[in-house]
């Protein structure tokens, strides 16, 4: 079975993923998306397999997002995953991809939906 999981090591939440995968028996890929970013057809293939907008992917924490001015009315999908693309720290993770489906794993529980049972 492949699994990949978009991972940030210094994630708790991406972390806990990592190991729920590891304990299902699973060997993932594994992606330091801050090192080795998705493109834009990658990312994109994400969010359409996901039914998510660019915005549903947006990490809100940090100040970067505002400084942007991502957090402005009428800022679009597409001006927001140009941000992405530009600045990989915007992707909320971990997002993972299995025979399950592809899901952003907040929580870490989301996982379990995508692997095989045990």
């Amino acid at each position: 079975m492949e699994v990949t999981i978009y991972h940030n090591p210094a994630c708790s939440t991406s972390r806990r993923v990592l190991e729920m995968i590891r304990e299902a028996g699973t060997t993932p890929r594994i992606v330091e998306y801050l090192k080795t970013p998705p493109d834009e057809a990658t990312l994109r293939d994400l969010l359409a397999r996901m039914g998510l907008p660019p915005s549903g992917l947006l990490r809100r924490k940090g100040a970067l997002w505002r400084e942007l001015g991502l957090d402005a009315p009428g800022t679009t999908e597409e001006a927001i995953l140009a941000a992405m693309l530009s600045h990989p720290v915007l992707m909320e993770r971990p997002v993972v991809v299995a025979p399950g489906g592809v899901a952003l794993c907040r929580p870490p529980e989301r996982v379990k939906a995508l692997l095989p049972a045990a």
